[in-house]
């Protein structure tokens, strides 16, 4: 597996589509309802990976060969008051490439480019209902509470969102 930062390339745009209409159509709670039509996805990743260029966050990949199986988010640009922080978002892995360790090395990554830049604190949140607390918590995130009916799952129902945090680089 190969995980690399990603930049605005139309191949890459078109995985990432890819990838993130697969996850919502599976259930994945990562702000879209089912069925994600290809345009939606597509403007998405546009504005996602500009942002990336310009700095405010790092869009990683993970890569079997040529496939990209997995990718997350290192959102950068806090408030600030709040340059110790950075957050984790989006985190999504191939169904068919689902149990292999590549979210976990996905989240390693992240947190390691986070230390790097000299933030402390990494939150996030996931869905209650069929989310990834469970990764969080094997990588020692700490929950910090509930919100309840947050959000929509993506083919219908509340689900509510569970924050977590972890302290790194100390």
């Amino acid at each position: 597996m190969n995980i690399t930062a990603l930049h605005s390339q139309p191949a890459i745009i078109e995985a990432l589509a890819e990838l993130i209409i697969e996850t919502v159509a599976h259930g994945g709670s990562v702000s879209f309802m089912h069925p994600l039509s290809r345009e939606k996805a597509v403007a998405f990743w546009e504005a996602s990976l500009a942002a990336a260029d310009r700095g405010e966050r790092m869009v990683l990949g993970a890569y079997d060969g040529d496939e990209l199986t997995g990718t997350v988010t290192l959102l950068l640009d806090c408030p600030d008051n709040q340059p110790h922080r950075a957050e984790i978002a989006k985190m999504m892995t191939r169904v068919k490439h689902r149990g292999r360790g590549i979210a976990r090395a996905l989240l390693a990554a992240a947190e390691q480019i986070a230390a790097e830049r000299g933030k402390t604190l990494l939150t996030l949140d996931t869905a209650e209902d069929e989310g990834a607390a469970g990764l969080y918590e094997k990588m020692n995130y700490q929950k910090a509470g509930v919100i309840p009916d947050f959000a929509l799952k993506p083919h219908g129902g509340l689900t509510g969102t569970v924050l977590y945090y972890k302290r790194i680089g100390q």
